[in-house]
């Protein structure tokens, strides 16, 4: 697998899980109609482990272009990667959307409410106040990020190579898994925690050119976008000056 395919995967199955999770707990009629924030954090949390587990070995599992770009702000990836991981990560993130509406295609025809359908595409906010709006994310992606720059590889001491390296194979997804969780849990209530550019546009391309009722609202789309990009850059910057 190439990193452009990684990441293409990744996402993709990252935006079928989670936002699918979304239409199982909003949906009409659904098994896990009206289920909760806890079921939807979990989920979430849980399809970030898939993404990570499947694109990691190819690509680094950034599946996110607000990660992509604050690595490479920290000097921790190249430059000339950036723009082949964003255009993967936004086309997974495009495919995915389009998974979860096929997937649950009956229950979006039954489902009158058009601020359900869109949160099954798309983040949006609890209270609409752009200042606020754009603070929630810039500080969710900032925890993101910034607790990324602090994962290290496990490592044990042995006699004959006191720098031999462990590998945790899959488990190795555990702790964005448990960081996405968190943030969800805690920080997630005020705008749905985007984080993730790709977690947001995409799927809202798709909202808007599928038979989907309802507005994308486009007005509101920048704040996920701007948002977890300044959040990330912040956060690379800050782990630069301290580290």
């Amino acid at each position: 697998m190439t990193p452009f395919t990684a990441e293409l995967v990744g996402t993709m199955l990252l935006i079928l899980l989670g936002n699918g999770v979304v239409a199982n707990v909003v949906l009409k009629d659904t098994k896990g109609n009206n289920s909760g924030w806890i079921v939807i954090t979990t989920a979430w949390a849980l399809a970030v482990f898939v993404g990570v587990t499947v694109a990691g070995p190819a690509s680094g599992a950034h599946l996110n272009p607000a990660v992509t770009i604050g690595l490479a702000v920290a000097g921790k990836f190249s430059w000339d990667l950036v723009p082949s991981y964003i255009a993967a990560q936004l086309l997974g993130g495009m495919l995915g959307a389009f998974l979860v509406w096929l997937f649950n295609k009956d229950h979006f025809a039954i489902t009158e409410d058009e601020g359900a359908k869109l949160a099954c595409f798309s983040t949006g906010p609890a209270i609409r106040n752009t200042f606020s709006n754009l603070i929630s994310e810039i500080i969710g992606t900032f925890v993101l990020v910034f607790v990324i720059f602090h994962f290290s590889d496990p490592s044990i001491s042995l006699n004959a190579d006191p720098t031999a390296k462990v590998g945790l194979g899959s488990v190795g997804a555990l702790p964005v898994t448990l960081l996405v969780w968190a943030i969800g849990l805690s920080l997630g209530g005020t705008t749905g925690y985007a984080i993730n550019p790709a977690r947001d546009l995409a799927p809202r391309v798709m909202h808007a050119v599928l038979p989907v009722k309802g507005s994308s609202d486009w007005g509101y789309a920048w704040i996920p976008v701007a948002g977890p990009i300044l959040g990330a850059v912040i956060a690379a910057i800050l782990f630069g000056i301290i580290h």
